[in-house]
């Protein structure tokens, strides 16, 4: 007789009781703990099939910036690739050289000095690359501050409150003090007379994002660079600058190309963007680039034995598929600099489009019109009262649509706003039925006598609109990426 394992706290009021191939009797499975034997291929998936029917519909979210889209090719390609692991280079040889290729592809779409001699690397998303381009940015400070005599004990770095959370992430894990310029009036991103304020010797950079995760906007990152050299004219501080592109490096290059963000700018140490965002490709897949070696400290870098020679390494995690970074090639190849820049027109233009018909519908205000990021905020005009952005987004909710409603940080968290993000897949059409669902919703919502949510009724899901403090909880919100 087989040996069976002892259940001494065992709950069977939270088992499962399925009847999951709707032909053969029930079993039940146990929900928190692995069950005593195997059952059949289709029952398990089914199971797990019927659970997921719960999720909401990924082409409805217009909350997250992860593509949620892809053509079956580039699924195959995925599929084909999902048992590769993307660090094993010299077992995956290819998937190693087309990583290289994509690296050369986005510096020369970056402009960096010399694409072919490109230092970059594939992550699991943004948030990875950032950590990555924080760690560069670190080190290269601490590098300069010893050989200079000086103390290295206190680095920070210098960011709008706007940021995406990985920032406040980084400034944690690796003992960075953040120095986050808050929002004040209208002025919702960063600007570089508040940046160089709070720059001195121990700034290890300052990051300038192109395009917010709370409205879609730019930050003027030419301004900023210009501003830094100044401060170095004046000074003598030389402070780097890093440019969070996780969704507008790669909307820029092809709709803003007379935009100089990139490292046309030779202050423009490093750039990160999300392959899995406006890069087209299914989740997770970032890159981070370097203009030169000297940004990338040697000591950063790990060397591993790649068909008989060297091949620097650089990255936080040592297991992950090598398939997006093949849907990434894919999509290259697939689309090409005028493919991208009409799939990102296209988004361009039905957010500009339907954010101009909510803006005529009365009761919204427009923050942004989704004419930088095909993405754009609205709030509620000040004459109405008796329903919130909570409201609507919990209206909308009941027809399928994510749309995330949050406030705003410091200064400025007595507004609340709802934004939507387009992407590839949504459509002119899509974005009518949306439009379609909103109207329908207004005459319930205005017939209210009083507001029925606020931000505490909000949800969990938080897209970009973390708070920035670290030692309290955050206020739950509905509005991030990777």
């Amino acid at each position: 007789m087989p040996l069976k394992r002892p259940h001494q706290h065992r709950d069977t009021s939270r088992n499962l009781c399925v009847n999951p191939v709707f032909s053969r009797q029930p079993v039940h499975v146990p929900r928190y703990e692995l069950p005593d034997d195997g059952m059949d291929p289709d029952t398990a998936y089914q199971i797990v099939h019927d659970e997921l029917m719960l999720d909401g519909n990924a082409r409805l979210n217009l909350a997250t910036f992860v593509s949620t889209w892809a053509e079956p090719q580039a699924q195959r390609l995925m599929a084909e690739c999902a048992e590769k692991n993307m660090i094993d280079k010299d077992e995956y040889p290819q998937t190693a050289e087309i990583e290289a290729r994509c690296v050369h592809m986005l510096a020369d779409l970056w402009h960096a000095p010399d694409s072919h001699t490109a230092v970059g690397c594939s992550t699991t998303g943004s948030s990875e690359a950032a950590m990555l381009a924080g760690l560069a940015l670190k080190r290269r400070w601490q590098h300069r501050r010893r050989a200079e005599g000086k103390s290295t004990d206190r680095p920070n770095m210098v960011m709008g409150i706007n940021v995406q959370i990985c920032w406040e992430k980084f400034a944690n894990y690796f003992e960075v003090e953040p120095r986050y310029v808050p929002m004040e009036g209208d002025r919702f991103i960063l600007s570089p007379e508040e940046a160089v304020e709070l720059c001195d010797e121990n700034t290890i950079g300052v990051v300038a994002v192109l395009g917010s995760t709370f409205d879609g906007a730019y930050e003027p990152v030419a301004e900023i660079s210009a501003a830094l050299d100044d401060l170095q004219e004046r000074t003598g501080i030389d402070v780097p600058l890093h440019v969070d592109g996780a969704s507008g490096a790669m909307i820029a290059p092809f709709l803003d190309p007379e935009l100089v963000w990139d490292f046309r700018l030779p202050r423009v140490a490093s750039i990160n963007t999300s392959g899995h965002k406006y890069g087209l490709v299914m989740p997770g897949v970032g890159w981070a680039l370097w203009r030169d070696a000297d940004a990338l400290p040697e000591d950063l870098v790990f060397h591993v034995n790649y068909l008989g020679g060297d091949m620097p390494t650089f990255a936080l995690n040592f297991s992950r598929p090598g398939a997006q970074v093949i849907a990434q090639y894919y999509n290259f190849l697939r689309l090409g600099f005028e493919g991208y820049r009409a799939v990102q027109q296209t988004s361009r233009d039905v957010a500009t489009r339907i954010s101009a018909e909510i803006a005529a519908m009365g009761p919204f205000t427009l923050l942004t019109d989704g004419s930088q990021l095909p993405v754009f905020a609205f709030r509620i005009s000040d004459d109405v009262t008796n329903f919130t952005v909570f409201d609507v987004s919990a209206a909308l909710r009941e027809r399928g649509w994510q749309v995330p409603a949050y406030t705003f940080p410091a200064n400025r968290t007595d507004l609340a706003a709802l934004r939507v993000v387009v992407r590839n897949g949504f459509g002119h059409d899509l974005g009518d039925l949306f439009l379609e669902d909103l109207r329908r919703v207004l005459p319930r919502l205005q017939a209210q006598q009083r507001p029925h949510r606020d931000a505490a009724d909000a949800g969990g899901f938080a897209h970009g609109a973390e708070t920035k403090q670290a030692d309290r909880p955050a206020i739950p919100a509905q509005t991030v990426r990777d």
